[in-house]
């Protein structure tokens, strides 16, 4: 049985409780949260003990610790569970500086400790299933990967003003999943961005609307595009071309009913919210975990896994400022 404490009790966490819940290899024993309230609720609905997070870092009853915190306190928590020997998940990003998360690299490697970043939707049903078709060659060699990720609607300006910005809090999922599925690292990106849904959004310096295309040194391209605003629901759409063809994962709806009449087909609308459309790919992401962790092999995506897609998303930010494309460093 994995005893794991659980940084953070908000959204995420609690989204992450319910997972380890349904798990027959792990139990929350200890939560941590900024707000009493906050963890005396969710330690109330696991069974858990709530704990400051220098107690759960420290405890000796603790294997393994999942970091749900803001992202400004991932790295003295990552450190801390290193030096104690625990097994990490950390939600992305795993830190807003490159150097901090090299910092943490280097800390995990030296305890050898697994380290999942939590980059769920690698472990949704649909985007696994075609990654694994893609890696069958079913249809030959990868010519350009198409990635589309538009939120329902944006956040409040208080998150946008301290979350890094669009390419480092929302497109930083689809930069992990365009290496995910390329197979090869990118070489070359060039972004652009707008503000169109929200003019406040610009006032504090992001962008809601954005565009990025990415090359490999062979001369794939993947295309991203990104909106806080979709008036039909949460969408999320992958299309690889090949070769030989095209293998695509379209949006979860709420149902599979279509009406057909003399008016012409309908659909239902896309799921509405993240939780709801990733409900699968947390429980399965916490379980792969779990497994790696009880059989002492390394978690994937891993701790380098956080590094290069927010390579990637700095990349981007940086492209999209100056309006130049930037080469990627590769290391």
């Amino acid at each position: 049985m994995l005893r794991i404490g659980l940084l953070g009790c908000g959204r995420i966490g609690q989204v992450h409780a319910r997972s380890i819940g349904a798990l027959a290899g792990a139990r929350v024993t200890a939560v941590a949260d900024a707000m009493p309230a906050a963890a005396g609720a969710l330690a109330a609905s696991t069974g858990a003990e709530v704990r400051d997070v220098e107690a759960i870092l420290t405890a000796p009853d603790i294997d393994a610790v999942v970091i749900g915190t803001p992202t400004d306190s991932h790295f003295g928590q990552i450190m801390g569970a290193a030096k104690a020997g625990k097994a990490i998940f950390c939600e992305k990003p795993v830190d807003m500086s490159v150097d901090n998360i090299r910092a943490c690299m280097e800390a995990v490697a030296a305890a050898g400790v697994p380290f999942l970043t939590g980059f769920n939707r690698r472990f949704d049903p649909n985007f696994a299933a075609l990654r694994a078709r893609l890696r069958q060659g079913a249809i030959g060699a990868v010519e350009l990967v198409s990635i589309t990720s538009r939120d329902p609607g944006p956040p409040p300006v208080s998150y946008i003003e301290r979350s890094g910005g669009l390419f480092r809090d929302m497109m930083i999922h689809d930069f992990d999943m365009a290496r995910f599925l390329m197979g090869e690292e990118f070489v070359r990106l060039h972004a652009m961005g707008s503000a169109l849904v929200d003019p406040a959004i610009g006032a504090a310096g992001d962008v809601d609307t954005a565009a990025v295309i990415l090359t490999t040194a062979s001369g794939r391209i993947c295309q991203i595009s990104n909106s806080r605003r979709a008036a039909y629901g949460y969408d999320q759409r992958i299309e690889v071309h090949g070769e030989r063809g095209m293998l695509r994962a379209e949006n979860q709806l709420e149902t599979t009913v279509e009406l057909a009449t003399e008016a012409g087909f309908a659909r239902d609308p896309a799921q509405h919210f993240f939780l709801e459309r990733y409900e699968a790919a947390y429980l399965a992401e916490m379980r792969a975990f779990v497994e790696a962790v009880s059989a002492g092999t390394q978690p994937d995506p891993g701790i380098e896994d956080g590094l290069r897609a927010q390579m990637l998303a700095d990349a981007a930010t940086q492209s999209r400022q100056t309006g130049q494309p930037v080469d990627l460093p590769s290391g």
